[in-house]
């Protein structure tokens, strides 16, 4: 029977070229077919037959990660590829996928599947133990596993109908998890936010303080093979960095809600938001893979929301942070900046000394607060920088005459749109262009802005709908913008955010 279901399994393979075990010991064992007898088998090997007996389940870091699952039936091993995973509580189903059945040897194997083998890649078993069957037939499966993580009731059942769909099957968990706490991962956390302030808070040992990076921010949810990434204005993003992918693999069978900001470097290795921008507004798969080459973002992770069935935004500030560097995620698109208790001041003149933008400070013992701009983070910057909305614009002088000069700017404050200043430095050709494309659409007569002095002759208004953000010297106390500079779009930020 056993050599019979392993023929798919051998034709598939190479055996000089991959170190999986082709099933020759069992055969060995076993003695040349026409002669072997009907093997004896003790008490164990009985009870396993008739109740259950042995299986693994394999992290498989092929061309997609999946999981393999394998259940001893018959002489082999049952094998179904489990692309997102097993689930750890009833509230979902997941596809499992079922392949050519294994040889037993597979029970222990781990190893390197060399390139253009069948199932190329790493192979590492992710737990292995014992199960008890309670149904088995050629539709339907259900066992109680015995594993050092993977415990419980699940069944596992065909959903395809037709000959080529025969081998889709569903994998659902029976009965509720031994942790009766478990929460599910929440659907959408709207990022937490930081106050302005031009010190260092103190004292400086009640808080932590981490680089503020010049990018932009993106909460990512994860499960098993899956990843979604969400701007701050709760656009996904997801499609449009796909280079953070890379860390499914690294998190494995986890769920994970994380906080962190998108940040692109420089030739220097400095963030650089000039370099972010050409990825921001990208949306053609194409230009998305080449300019994920050419322009390649990280992802840097600083805050640990959800974990494993456990929602973690009541938790302090110190507990996530343990949580999130006992991870130990590093990786090319993704990784953990160090964060300083007390060191706030030194932390800023380093900052400044490397041309940086400057210091988030986070109250030790706060909570995560989703959506708001909360005293317990305040952000500390060597230069202003505000995100602002544009309500309108003046004609250029000169050879910018019949372009746009300088760019109105205005924030919100009360509910009435109040006016910032003018911009008219910080433009690119191509992104004076962007911006007369855009303003097309959002022409209007009128002046948007519901506080502010004599607008410059030649005017012309937009619905402010557009944040942009500014760099520049200070506030005057006319309540404007001084030297400013202008530093790119903010399709992530909402204009009544600002």
């Amino acid at each position: 029977m056993a050599e019979r279901k392993l023929q798919t399994y051998r034709k598939r393979r190479d055996f000089k070229a991959t170190p999986e075990p082709d099933g020759s010991a069992r055969r060995k064992a076993d003695g040349p077919a026409r002669k072997r007898a009907k093997p004896k088998q003790d008490a164990s090997a009985r009870q396993r037959a008739t109740s259950g007996g042995r299986f693994v389940v394999q992290e498989h870091h092929a061309t997609r990660l999946h999981w393999d699952l394998r259940l001893e039936h018959d002489g082999a091993l049952a094998s179904w590829a489990v692309p997102n995973g097993i689930p750890p509580d009833p509230s979902e189903n997941r596809l499992a996928v079922r392949t050519e059945d294994h040889p037993m040897e597979y029970l222990e194997f781990e190893g390197e599947i060399p390139r253009g083998e069948y199932g190329a890649g790493t192979m590492r078993i992710w737990d292995r133990g014992t199960f008890e069957t309670e149904k088995w037939s050629e539709n339907k499966v259900e066992v109680t596993f015995h594993g050092e993580r993977l415990t419980g009731r699940y069944g596992l059942f065909v959903i395809g109908r037709d000959e080529g769909s025969k081998n889709d099957w569903m994998i659902h968990r029976m009965d509720p998890p031994a942790d009766s706490g478990r929460q599910p991962m929440p659907e959408r956390i709207v990022p937490m936010l930081a106050r302005s302030s031009t010190s260092i808070p103190k004292p400086e040992a009640d808080f932590s303080f981490e680089v503020k990076w010049d990018g932009v921010r993106a909460i990512a949810y994860v499960k098993p093979g899956r990843l979604r990434l969400e701007s701050r204005n709760l656009r996904e993003v997801t499609d449009s960095y796909p280079e953070v992918r890379g860390l499914l693999r690294a998190l494995g069978m986890r769920e994970a809600v994380f906080d962190g900001e998108l940040v692109a470097f420089d030739d220097s290795g400095k963030p650089s938001f000039e370099r972010l921008q050409r990825r921001m507004h990208v949306t053609s798969s194409s230009a998305v893979r080449r300019l994920s080459n050419s322009t390649p973002v990280v992802y840097a992770i600083f805050d640990l929301l959800y974990l494993d069935g456990r929602l973690l935004i009541d938790a302090p500030y110190e507990e996530r942070r343990e949580r999130l560097e006992e991870l130990e995620l590093a990786g090319p698109a993704w990784r953990v900046p160090a964060a300083h208790v007390g060191e706030g001041d030194r932390l800023l003149e380093a900052t400044r000394a490397q041309g940086l933008e400057g210091v988030i400070a986070k109250r030790l013992g706060s909570r995560y607060e989703p959506g708001r701009r909360s005293g317990a983070w305040v952000k500390v910057k060597h230069t202003l920088r505000q995100e602002l909305v544009i309500g309108g614009w003046v004609p250029g002088e000169g050879r910018r005459a019949e372009r746009i000069g300088a760019l109105l700017m205005g924030y919100y404050r009360d509910g009435r749109f109040v006016y910032a200043g003018r911009v008219g430095t910080g433009f690119t050709e191509a992104t004076l262009d962007a911006l007369a494309s855009r303003f097309k659409e959002l022409r209007r007569k009128r002046s948007p802005f519901d506080e502010a002095p004599r607008l410059p002759r030649g005017a012309q208004f937009v619905e402010p709908r557009l944040v942009a953000e500014i760099e520049f010297r200070e506030w005057t106390t006319d309540g404007v913008m001084r030297a400013p500079s202008y530093k790119g779009l903010r399709e992530d930020v909402s204009p009544r955010d600002v």
